[in-house]
């Protein structure tokens, strides 16, 4: 950072290199307790799809916008970018299990799932402790993942569901103390 003698600066450009490892990164990131979500949403040929997540927070209240992010990676990825709808389903704290099955790969997820349709086909689970029905707004390429604006359409909540919460890599049915 250069100060000039008028006392005005020219910040930086870009970011200095890391200090850090990516593990070390992820042991850090791993402090912030989250809640934890089941993104789903339809494919074009009509197949459902869900994935869980703890990126997700809100963005606007006027108008009303949440944001989540998923690896450039995922499977999901094109479907989830090209769809016109998903479903953010916040977990209550007895659908650990469903939170698990949902982040497997491999795995049958939707076997024995119960859930209603939402807008744009995207499936609403039964029992989440909220659901946000989002138009996919916007999409931002960022490192590894890609961040989604979803503008909300429709929400629902369970009055007096505790939540699911995820805190240095393990799940927590219950607030600890």
């Amino acid at each position: 950072m250069k100060i000039h003698a008028n006392g005005l600066v020219n910040p930086p450009r870009k970011a200095q290199p890391p200090s850090f490892s990516s593990q070390e990164f992820r042991a850090a990131l791993g402090m912030f307790a989250t809640g934890v979500t089941i993104v789903t949403a339809r494919t074009t040929q009509g197949t459902v799809i869900g994935l869980t997540a703890n990126s997700f927070n809100s963005v606007s209240l006027h108008p009303p916008l949440v944001l989540w992010s998923l690896a450039q990676a995922a499977a999901s990825l094109p479907a989830i970018r090209g769809g016109s709808h998903y479903a953010i389903n916040v977990l209550a704290a007895d659908q650990k299990l469903l939170a698990q099955r949902f982040a497997a790969k491999g795995a049958d997820r939707w076997a024995g799932v119960s859930f209603t349709e939402g807008m744009g086909g995207a499936p609403l689970l039964t029992g989440a402790a909220a659901t946000f029905e989002c138009f996919n707004r916007s999409r931002y390429d960022e490192g590894d993942h890609v961040i989604f604006v979803g503008e909300v359409e429709r929400c629902s909540w369970r009055d007096g569901a505790s939540p699911l919460l995820f805190h240095g890599g393990q799940f927590y049915t219950e607030h600890p103390f």
